[in-house]
């Protein structure tokens, strides 16, 4: 059994974003297409195995790194050190030749806003709650920083782009997740911990990372602006509580939770595929992409989330040569293991 291995022998933040890069890579060519044409193509239990050598990612697990790499580069992790880093690592993304994996249409657009030199706050697409804000956040939660910091971190990477309050919330709880998940925390435990989260922060505003964030949204008040997106992040999670309550009929997730453009969405169905496949690590990353939403994101998610809880003995060893972008990802993992 996966569960009964020990701390040092997972290697959980190797296996947390080799994870998110897997289930990236599975979920690629399902993106977009029906369940009913997902099995046409690899039959009732999905693709379980990476196509090619290397297996392609998509922006999602490229997005990620320029998330990595800026923090990996910041002298200190400030809001005034990092903003910069993650500026240049996005738009060095955006003018990429590999940039051609169906990128979404938020990074693009605060990409070519941030590329004119304007304040974040101005060029970010303040009513876009996509789940690009929180399907790069995973090395945030691989951090050994406060929780202020980690908070603040993930806010502000999911700014830059998505300036939306859920976007912010979302990104947030998703790095949060990971933090606990390579604590040692269980999966099942994960949807009340996040719970409790909602609750504690619904009324804090972090200016010192965000800025006036909040007046482009026309808010009414710094509170006000953040409690919205973290009342519809409670809103999915009390979602995922009524998914898991019930059995599990092997289904389309995104029936239950939503099909995981949007940020919240694709937290709490990436949950429910990691929760309901704890001890089959592979079998979360084929529960996410074997789904109508968006599979490649969800499996990412998964993926991030199963392996930051058992490792990186979880994943088929030959995959980790066979996955594009390994020499970053080891790289990146070696410094948190």
């Amino acid at each position: 059994m996966i569960a009964s291995m020990t701390p040092s022998v997972q290697r959980r933040a190797a296996g947390s974003i080799f994870g998110l890069a897997f289930g990236d890579a599975l979920g690629k060519p399902t993106e977009f297409l029906s369940v009913a044409e997902i099995d046409r193509r690899y039959g009732p239990t999905g693709p379980r195995e990476l196509v090619g050598d290397p297996a392609l990612v998509t922006d999602d697990t490229q997005m990620a790194l320029a998330v990595a790499w800026a923090l990996h580069d910041a002298p200190e992790h400030t809001a005034e050190a990092v903003q910069p880093l993650l500026r240049q690592r996005f738009l060095a993304w955006a003018a990429s030749p590999d940039n051609n994996r169906a990128p979404g249409m938020t990074c693009l657009r605060a990409c070519a806003e941030l590329s004119r030199g304007l304040p974040w706050q101005q060029a970010t697409v303040v009513d876009s709650k996509g789940c690009g804000a929180n399907m790069r956040v995973t090395p945030v939660g691989l951090l050994d920083v406060d929780l202020d910091t980690l908070a603040g971190l993930a806010q502000l990477q999911a700014g830059l782009t998505h300036g939306h309050p859920t976007g912010l919330a979302a990104s947030e709880l998703t790095a949060y997740a990971v933090r606990l998940l390579r604590a040692g925390v269980a999966l099942a435990e994960l949807p009340g911990l996040l719970t409790e989260r909602v609750g504690e922060q619904r009324v804090v505003y972090r200016t010192d990372w965000l800025g006036d964030l909040w007046r482009r949204a026309n808010a009414a008040t710094p509170e006000a602006f953040i409690s919205a997106g973290w009342d519809e992040c409670g809103a999915a999670l009390r979602q995922l509580d009524a998914a898991l309550s019930g059995p599990d009929d092997g289904g389309d997730p995104c029936r239950l939770t939503g099909e995981g453009w949007i940020a919240e969405e694709a937290l709490v169905t990436a949950l429910y595929c990691a929760v309901r496949h704890a001890d089959d690590p592979v079998g979360a990353l084929v529960r996410g992409a074997r789904t109508a939403g968006d599979s490649d994101s969800i499996a990412a998610l998964a993926g991030a989330f199963v392996g930051a809880a058992l490792g990186m003995a979880a994943w088929p060893a030959p995959w980790a040569e066979r996955i594009e972008y390994a020499d970053q990802l080891v790289a990146l993992s070696a410094r948190h293991d």
